[in-house]
Formats: C-alpha cells, sequence, structure tokens
C-alpha cells in the first residue's frame, strides 16, 4: 500500500506531470475567460511562472458577481426612480427645463449619458464645499455628526484601528447612546482590524455595524478582488460627505511614510444628498440584509444652493463601467483643458485614447500623479502610460508635497468630478465606487485654481526627462503594464 501512494506522490510532483496540469489548467483559463485578450494573457503569463498556485489566485481574484444579489431596488423602487428620470429627461428635450447655471446647458449630453447609463437622477439645489486637508475634513465630518438629531449613516473602504480611527468611532457611539440612529458599513478588508470587538463600546450604545463581503473564514474570502472602495457619510438625510478621504492617522497627514496626504472631499447639501443616501442604503441592504427603504428621488423644498449635480456609481456587479462612460464624455468635448488628478493611473485604451484625442485637438491635458509609491506595480504603471500621453502633447505634474490621493476630473472650468474612482481598471471594473458629476462654472474653477496652486508643489515631466529614465525604471514599467489587467 505504502509503494503505490509513493508512486502517486511521485507521479504528481514530477515535472512533467506539473507541466501537463499547468497546461491544461491554462486551456481552461483561455476557454472560460470572458474579459479582454490582454486580460488573459496576463493570466498565462502569472500561471506559466507560478505553476498552479497561480490558478488558485486566478481563481480568488475572478469570481463572477450577479447583479441579482447584489445592490438591487425593489420593483416599486425602479418604477419610481426610472418614472422621475424618464419625465426628467422629456423636459430637456423639449426644452423646458431651466438651468440654474448657464454653461451647464453645454453639458446636457453628459447629464443625458448618465441618465440613461447611470440611472442617475439630476438635482441642481445642490450648495458643494471643497474640502483638500484631511485634518479639516475631520473637524467638518465630526462636528456635523455630533449635530445629527435623527440618523447618521457612514460608509467607508478603509476605517483603523488607531488614534484617528477610535477617535470617529468614539463620535459614533456618543451618537448612538444619545438615541440617533447609527449605521456603520465597512468594507470587510480595507477595514479588516476593526471588528465587532474593538466596537464592542458602539455596538452596546446600540450602533448598528456591517461589513461588505466579510469572509466566511478570517480574512480569506473568494470575492477578495471585488472591494466596496466607497467613502459617503449621510447625516439626518440633509448633509452629506462623499470623496477620496478614509479615517485614519495617514488621512491627517501623521503618517512619516507618506508625510502630508493630498486628498478630496466634498461637503454637500441639497437633493443629491437623497442619491447619496440611496446609494448607502442598496449597500447597507445588500451587506446587512435589514430591509430599508430607498426614497424617491427629489428636489428639496428649500435649496441651500444651485450647483448641479449627479451621483453616479458603478461596480463589477454590471459591465457598464458608468464613472469611466462619464469620464469619457467629459474629455471628449473639452474645448479648452482637461485636469486629472489621480493616486493610479492605469486605465484601459479608451481612456488614454479619449485623453490623447483631446491634446491633439489642441485641449490642455494635464495629469498630476503622486512623486511615491504605495502600490509598487500600480506606480511603475502609471510612470509607463503617463509616458503614452507625454508622447501626444499631454504634460504630467508629480505631486512633491507628500502623497497624492485626490481623484478629481476638471473640464473647461465648467463640470467637474470628484468621488472615490481612480483613473484605473481596479476602480472601473472591479470595485463598487461613487462619484459626484458637478455642473457649477464656479466650483470647477475652483477645483482647476486647486490644481493650480498644486502645481506649485510639484515639478513638470517632461518628454525629454521621461525619455532619460534610467533602464531599471523601463524594466519596472514593462512588468508592471504586463499585468495591468490584474492589478
Amino acid at each position: 500500500m505504502e509503494t503505490i501512494w509513493n508512486f502517486i506522490v511521485d507521479l504528481f510532483t514530477t515535472p512533467i506531470t506539473l507541466y501537463v496540469v499547468n497546461t491544461l489548467l491554462i486551456l481552461t483559463v483561455i476557454f472560460n475567460e470572458r474579459k479582454s485578450a490582454s486580460a488573459i494573457l496576463a493570466w498565462i503569463m502569472v500561471m506559466t511562472f507560478i505553476p498552479v498556485l497561480g490558478f488558485v489566485l486566478y481563481l480568488v481574484m475572478n469570481q463572477n458577481i450577479s447583479r441579482r444579489k447584489i445592490n438591487r431596488m425593489t420593483e416599486n423602487e425602479e418604477q419610481i426612480f426610472n418614472q422621475a428620470i424618464t419625465r426628467q429627461m422629456e423636459q430637456m428635450d423639449r426644452g423646458e427645463y431651466e438651468f440654474s447655471c448657464a454653461s451647464t446647458e453645454k453639458w446636457t449630453h453628459l447629464i443625458k449619458l448618465n441618465h440613461v447609463y447611470a440611472s442617475s437622477y439630476y438635482t441642481q439645489d445642490n450648495k458643494i464645499e471643497l474640502i483638500t486637508d484631511g485634518s479639516r475634513l475631520m473637524e467638518m465630518l465630526t462636528a456635523d455628526i455630533r449635530r445629527a438629531q435623527k440618523s447618521v449613516n457612514v460608509e467607508f473602504f478603509i476605517i483603523k484601528r488607531d488614534k484617528v480611527g477610535r477617535a470617529f468611532i468614539d463620535v459614533l457611539t456618543e451618537k448612538a447612546r444619545q438615541g440617533v440612529e447609527v449605521r456603520l458599513l465597512m468594507d470587510a478588508l480595507g477595514s479588516r482590524y476593526m471588528t465587532r470587538g474593538v466596537l464592542k463600546d458602539y455596538l452596546a450604545a446600540g450602533g448598528k455595524v456591517g461589513y461588505y463581503f466579510k469572509p466566511k473564514l478570517i480574512f480569506i474570502g473568494l470575492k477578495l478582488n471585488y472591494r466596496n472602495h466607497r467613502k459617503i457619510t449621510v447625516i439626518d438625510d440633509e448633509i452629506a460627505y462623499t470623496g477620496g478621504y478614509n479615517i485614519a492617522k495617514e488621512y491627517v497627514g501623521k503618517k512619516k511614510k507618506f508625510g502630508y496626504w493630498r486628498d478630496t472631499h466634498i461637503k454637500v447639501r441639497g437633493s443629491s444628498v437623497h442619491a447619496l443616501n440611496a446609494r448607502f442604503v442598496l449597500d447597507w441592504r445588500f451587506a446587512t440584509k435589514e430591509k430599508l427603504v430607498v426614497k424617491p428621488e427629489t428636489d428639496s423644498a428649500a435649496a441651500p444652493g444651485t450647483s448641479g449635480v449627479q451621483i453616479v456609481s458603478c461596480g463589477p456587479e454590471d459591465p457598464k463601467e458608468e464613472v469611466k462612460r462619464g469620464f469619457m464624455r467629459m474629455i471628449t468635448f473639452a474645448e479648452k483643458n482637461v485636469y486629472v488628478q489621480t493616486p493610479y493611473f492605469v486605465p484601459d485604451q479608451s481612456i488614454i485614447e479619449s485623453l490623447k484625442m483631446a491634446a491633439q485637438s489642441g485641449a490642455d491635458v494635464r495629469i498630476m500623479i503622486p512623486c511615491m509609491p504605495d502600490h509598487p506595480f500600480v506606480y511603475w504603471a502609471t510612470y509607463a502610460y503617463i509616458g503614452e500621453l507625454l508622447r501626444s502633447g499631454a504634460r504630467a505634474w508629480i505631486y512633491d508635497n507628500g502623497f497624492l490621493h485626490a481623484k478629481t476630473l476638471v473640464v473647461d472650468g465648467e463640470v467637474a468630478s470628484v468621488g472615490s474612482t481612480n483613473f484605473d481598471n481596479r476602480s472601473f471594473r472591479l470595485n463598487f465606487e461613487t462619484n459626484a458629476f458637478i455642473y457649477d462654472s464656479d466650483f470647477a474653477r475652483q477645483m482647476e485654481e486647486t490644481f493650480e496652486n498644486d502645481m506649485k508643489l510639484s515639478h513638470e515631466l517632461t518628454l525629454e526627462a521621461y525619455n532619460r529614465r534610467s533602464l531599471i525604471i523601463r524594466l519596472k514599467e514593462v512588468l508592471s503594464r504586463l499585468l495591468t489587467d490584474i492589478l
């Protein structure tokens, strides 16, 4: 018996058997994968260099997600939302819709795209406040939470168990103890150390918690590759925050590795708060199974401002890539300038071609990226794509005053987007993201001024300087770019 067992072990550990098994697994990927050819080639390369284990990684990182099970509205909710959007579209088509900002009418095509493609209702009674400093954001956010009377809904990718994270949880605990309905939704991987044990005081005070894609085993789950990257806070259904900041000490500039953390968030008042809350409710319902009701989109009775806003979300449960389509529309219709800030610039060819066309059509295309990597492979892939744009007439700046984590796009000083979506395939295809598309020339010009002020804290990467990069950097770029479809 022992002899037979040893024969079987030897058979499956010989190089030729390993080669045959790995070849069969590679063929399985080729015939079953429905993504781009470049993604298939990237996985073949991984499986060639890491036999068998590469296939295990493929299984973990490529689980299909069914729209029927995630973030679905009820039939009645869908009917109410669709009717509201249809009425609004018909008003715009007949020329009966009066825009609060004169320049917005020029971008009706973008509004309609988000209507049809992202089921996003347009509101123009919003007041938007731009926030670009982490300490200021925490002061504003916690102050508004302390003033809450009815409800606080919080959704973050990362809340860490450090001094900043614990202080934030303490504020939520205080409100829960006062009888305010507090819900805290976190990504199970990004906030993996913020366990129910750490939250025992918060839970004892009556606070509720949910984890998005919580694995059945600790830190292990087949949906490891799909993360809820959204950052949304809604207070009393009257004030909302969204953008790029998470909750931890690095986001307020207190981590030596990164130094100053430059990010972008917005504070929102007006009807778009309801859309952000609807996004939270859908995510909360999926994560916790609590049967909350999504309130219909309406315009506020008292208008706090005049900014036009559409809230657009995307995720792997739907292949439409709604935020990316909105970005492409903005870029391809640019007449004067396109300003992009992103920590990770690893887009697909459609975004690259959109930016190239804008630059070649005479628009001033500027991209700003960080001076340091927090994910090395992604950083060097970013560098490679920046080089491609430089050759088409775009310009690039490297932010030197710490770490740049902002995810912003502003076009022609008329329309802007702020949110959680990076300019990379992970955000476009794999993460759950939310962005605000803002139609307000005053706000867009403020975004332009912010970009230009950041340029003073950056250095320009010219095509000449890029062409002088070392052989080591060139090799890093080649390897990283080969893996861009699975990063």
